[in-house]
């Protein structure tokens, strides 16, 4: 599912979040729309289906049915593309072993996450990215 603005220039960043937890990818989808394009997926397939070279940041849950959130970033370590990716976890970052270290995380996000907190970890990452093909 895409929530995009139609009152969102296409020259904004676009957003991709994943989480299997609905209602908190439904409210960071609202959160950021009034400044970023926004896409949402609900599982690692999902995530990878809406991913494409224009999305430019990536807010992907570290524990999704099927496909983990680490499965779906050494995917996207083997695309052409190349995101910001924050990890989204609700356990701490003492909890990762180097399988995740390595997989070239940008940041991670612990949740719950407030408001001001996801505007300025969004905002910073998509200040570092490279514009993405529109």
């Amino acid at each position: 599912m895409t929530v995009t603005s139609a009152d969102v220039p296409s020259e904004r960043p676009t957003v991709l979040i994943a989480d299997d937890e609905a209602a908190l990818t439904d409210s960071m989808a609202v959160w950021l729309s009034d400044d970023y394009r926004v896409r949402t997926a609900y599982t690692g397939h999902e995530a990878l289906s809406e991913f494409d070279p224009s999305v430019d940041v990536v807010l992907l849950d570290r524990h999704m049915p099927g496909l983990s959130g680490e499965r779906v970033m050494k995917r996207l370590n083997e695309s052409d593309a190349s995101p910001k990716v924050a990890l989204l976890t609700a356990t701490s970052t003492d909890d990762f072993g180097p399988e995740v270290e390595d997989l070239g995380f940008d940041t991670h996000l612990t949740k719950p996450i407030s408001r001001d907190e996801l505007l300025d970890a969004v905002s910073a990452l998509s200040s570092q990215s490279e514009p993405a093909q529109r």
